[in-house]
């Protein structure tokens, strides 16, 4: 709920902004009037609402039965019902706001046109949705942009989170039902990810890959309240879990902190790659938390540049040499006070 607020009063202000635009545009300057200004920017401010209303609810879980369609099917459902939304609004509002009756030479020669420019409207708008849901919004922004055409050093904070036992999971319930799993709990772990302002860099088998910029905003430990953030909205599914998949899958994660060199791969499918020492020891921090039996592991250098709640407790575990890597690192288990 939390997270739409601010892009709901974003398309408003847009949608009023729009609709006063059109008015000194397209209307004669006998109506420029404080009144029809104001009118036009309600018409342009619901009209907005309308259509950004149809985007959340396509957006939301309560559209899974969209989702298993191919994407043309998809997006050819999602227009049509978001332009017969648009069109509602408008014909709903053209009397609310003007005082006159829906005339039958409007119907015929305006609303073909606007429930048309609607469709294909949505259907743009809703393909570059695709888009950056598919490659990410950052990583779109970025090829676009041209940053990481050459290799880039960032300082960045990385999590790597992986299902606990996907492997005898597979043998148990079979690669389809465990892939469904997997999808399920991606999914279900999304919204706190981006809740606390984290970036999912790569999905690679059970594992998700997620980053942060390492600045000032960490110093309140966001990553760590996302670890735990996660693990709330997993329990809150319990039992919806429990009903399909017959257990509750449980998680561990690394963390930690460094630069890392960011650069552009590939040519017919471009994608963001991060190379260095930083995502090594968190790849091997996340493989520790098997060996010493914990769900989160914190590398000292990123609890260095934060200072923990008073709700989380820090044990150190002394220094450990990590797999593939010569030089030992300190390594504290973080758990939540019960």
């Amino acid at each position: 709920m939390h997270r739409s607020i601010i892009p709901t009063a974003v398309v408003a202000a847009f949608g009023m902004l729009f609709g006063m635009t059109l008015r000194y545009l397209l209307d004669s300057p006998l109506e420029a009037t404080v009144a029809n200004y104001l009118r036009s920017g309600l018409h342009g401010m619901g009209v907005a609402l309308a259509g950004w209303a149809t985007h959340l609810y396509f957006a939301s879980r309560r559209s899974d039965w969209i989702s298993r369609w191919p994407l043309l099917m998809d997006l050819a459902v999602r227009s049509a019902a978001t332009a017969v939304v648009i069109a509602l609004a408008v014909l709903s509002l053209e009397p609310l706001l003007y005082w006159h009756r829906i005339e039958a030479y409007w119907l015929v020669e305006k609303f073909p046109t606007i429930a048309a420019t609607a469709f294909f409207g949505a259907l743009l708008v809703g393909t570059i949705f695709e888009l950056t849901r598919l490659v990410g919004s950052r990583v779109l922004f970025n090829v676009a942009l041209g940053r990481y055409r050459n290799p880039v050093r960032e300082a960045r904070v990385l999590m790597f989170l992986d299902l606990a036992g996907s492997t005898s999971l597979a043998e148990t319930m079979g690669e389809l039902r465990v892939q469904g799993l997997l999808t399920r709990f991606f999914f279900d772990i999304d919204g706190a990810i981006v809740a606390h302002g984290g970036e999912v860099h790569a999905y690679v088998g059970d594992e998700v890959i997620v980053t942060w910029p390492l600045d000032d905003r960490m110093s309140g430990a966001r990553c760590i309240d996302c670890f735990f953030a996660i693990a709330d909205s997993i329990a809150e599914r319990a039992d919806a879990y429990r009903q399909e998949f017959g257990m509750v899958p449980s998680f561990r994660a690394g963390l930690h902190a460094g630069h890392v060199v960011i650069s552009e791969c590939g040519d017919s499918r471009r994608q963001l790659a991060y190379f260095g020492d930083t995502v090594n020891v968190t790849a091997r921090l996340q493989e520790h938390c098997k060996e010493v039996g914990r769900n989160l592991l914190v590398s000292a250098d990123l609890l260095r540049h934060m200072k923990l709640k008073p709700v989380f407790t820090a044990e150190a575990l002394g220094k450990v040499r990590l797999r593939g890597r010569a030089a030992a690192i300190e390594v504290f288990s973080v758990e939540r006070r019960t």
